[in-house]
């Protein structure tokens, strides 16, 4: 989920203020993270903050279907899988993390 860096960069669209307090520790991360991506402190920041926060909302967003779509919706996941070759044949395979073959690696 990458954000737009324009949303968090445009200077106008900022009309509130954050506080927060952080260790020294903390804030020379930061410091140096800022500078590493070449960002300000504040651009870093709230970056990292609407990442983190589109990931935790984006599995908390309802779904709303009609009653079409729901009983479409359940036909799908009732229905069987196709055939799949390929996973079949990867699913055969020994394991490279076998430990009956371990002696062989060691």
């Amino acid at each position: 989920m990458v954000m737009a860096k324009e949303s968090v960069t445009t200077k106008t669209s900022r009309d509130r203020r954050l506080n927060f307090r952080a260790s020294a520790r903390q804030e020379l991360m930061i410091r140096r993270a800022a500078e590493a991506t070449d960002s300000t402190i504040t651009d870093f920041i709230l970056g990292s903050v609407m990442e983190s926060a589109e990931r935790v909302l984006a599995d908390r967003k309802w779904f709303i279907a009609n009653e079409e779509q729901w009983a479409e919706f359940q036909r799908l996941l009732d229905a069987p899988l196709s055939p799949m070759p390929k996973l079949d044949r990867l699913q055969r395979r020994v394991s490279p993390f076998d430990e009956s073959d371990a002696a062989t690696f060691g």
